[in-house]
């Protein structure tokens, strides 16, 4: 038989590990979400959604492991055939198709600003932006290099940077002042 010391130990644990699925699979609902906030553009296969400031804020509020681990069940969801990419599409194909590298980004971009929120450098607008920023580089990292496979590394740039630059600094921005300095405001770490 437990101690009651014991029994609080474990019944705290528990309630703590329910509580952080809960932030993931709310995290990974809203970008799934967000993903369908969408605007097309002629020249580019690439879409643009919301979906990069809720990757943002994800791992700025839920910290690197938590924000990487909803972008991880965002994109098991997708591909286990949940209508979650955008435009309500569904498959490995997504993953494996032109914007497939901004897809698998996104888990670099969350880690990236959630590590930096937790070792507390959102101390101000500036540095919180800098860091949103920086967080964008990832994801254009990986997504640019996967679709320079399908375009050309030379065309790449025009279809899969030059035309979200702007909206990704505003995203940047406002993610940014919504942090307002509150940093990392869920602090519960999985057990």
């Amino acid at each position: 038989m437990m101690s009651f010391p014991e029994t609080v130990n474990r019944s705290y644990a528990w309630s703590t590990f329910i509580y952080n699925i809960g932030l993931v699979m709310t995290a990974s609902f809203l970008i799934g979400l967000s993903a369908q906030l969408e605007m097309r553009l002629p020249f580019t296969p690439i879409p643009i959604t919301a979906q990069t400031l809720v990757v943002l804020m994800s791992g700025a509020l839920l910290g690197a492991h938590r924000g990487v681990l909803a972008i991880l069940v965002y994109l098991a969801a997708g591909v286990s055939g949940l209508p979650v990419f955008s435009g309500f599409g569904a498959s490995i194909h997504h993953i494996l198709g032109p914007s497939g590298g901004y897809l698998m980004g996104f888990a670099g971009g969350a880690y990236i600003a959630g590590t930096f929120v937790e070792r507390g450098w959102d101390t101000n607008f500036l540095s919180r932006f800098s860091l949103m920023l920086l967080s964008c580089c990832a994801i254009y990292a990986t997504g640019l290099l996967w679709l320079g496979f399908f375009v050309g590394f030379e065309k790449a740039l025009a279809m899969g940077l030059i035309p979200f630059m702007a909206g990704d600094i505003i995203k940047s921005a406002l993610a940014a002042f919504l942090l307002g300095g509150k940093g990392r405001l869920l602090n519960n770490k999985l057990p």
